[in-house]
């Protein structure tokens, strides 16, 4: 059942967590107290409005930011005060608006996701070659695997960032708005991919999106974020309603079930009606 989320009220068990985070750029803290924890094997989707803390979680979630109090744990351990490389052998994060290095092929793109991996006795091997492929197939780049990727579509960039962070090979995966500025048609084969790697292959996968429609499609968990606080937290049977839009967006709607999809969709109340068709007669003399 979905609820108002005080920071205490979160319960479950989970590889990567926050506890009491306060957060924020600066002397200005954007999160307050928040206590959250990522479900193992499942898409967790944030949506809240600008400056709610959606993203700023995420980036304390992926090491980015140091809260000024609490901490996040990464199988138990604080992530803040763990290796660098071996983090990345866990966690990977695609941040919102990558940009690659002109002339840079997809192949060496994804290649890159192998990094952590890497050391002074372990260079290039044919295990690294493998997990490129692999994540050049998932991601459905491999076709044009030597093309440059500033030669690419949108939709086609942002597979191959998202293949570059498969190819690290990690459990978890953090994306930050990944299907901004994308034609609807690639948004809905992004969202098609994300939930494969949760439900097909296992990742755990935390994404902002600032789309509503489809945060309510693909989530297994939809987080509502407010003034730097989890207001709802659960299904999207259960958290995606009026009354919750209303109270997190201050967005007049309503929410129906598409019947052939079954998914849930918003539909704002404040949309002016169609223009009604006059027939204009003309009168000759």
């Amino acid at each position: 059942m979905s609820e108002s989320i005080s920071s205490r009220s979160i319960h479950s068990s989970s590889r990567l967590q926050g506890e009491s985070l306060t957060v924020g750029y600066d002397a200005a803290p954007i999160l307050n107290d928040v206590d959250f924890q990522v479900p193992d094997g499942q898409v967790t989707i944030l949506v809240g409005p600008n400056g709610s803390g959606k993203s700023t979680l995420l980036k304390a979630l992926a090491r980015i930011l140091t809260p000024t109090e609490g901490q996040v744990l990464l199988d138990g351990q604080d992530i803040h005060r763990s290796k660098t490389r071996e983090v990345a052998k866990k966690l990977g994060l695609l941040p919102q608006g990558p940009v690659a290095p002109e002339g840079l092929t997809v192949r060496e793109l994804v290649a890159q996701g192998r990094f952590p991996h890497q050391s002074l006795l372990r260079q290039w091997s044919s295990e690294d070659e493998r997990a490129v492929n692999d994540a050049m197939t998932v991601a459905k780049v491999i076709d044009f695997a030597d093309r440059p990727v500033d030669g690419l579509s949108g939709g086609q960039r942002q597979r191959c960032w998202i293949a570059m962070v498969l190819a690290q090979q990690t459990d978890l995966v953090l994306l930050d708005e990944p299907t901004t500025f994308l034609d609807l048609k690639v948004q809905v084969d992004l969202m098609e991919l994300l939930v494969q790697l949760a439900h097909q292959m296992g990742r755990t996968l935390v994404v902002v999106l600032h789309e509503l429609n489809l945060a309510a499609a693909y989530a297994d968990t939809l987080v509502m974020l407010r003034d730097g606080a989890i207001m709802q937290w659960g299904a999207p049977s259960d958290v995606f309603t009026s009354a919750n839009l209303k109270a997190v967006f201050d967005l007049d709607a309503h929410v129906i079930r598409d019947p052939h999809s079954k998914r849930l969709i918003c539909v704002p109340t404040s949309a002016p009606e169609p223009a009604q068709h006059v027939e204009v007669g003309v009168r000759i003399a």
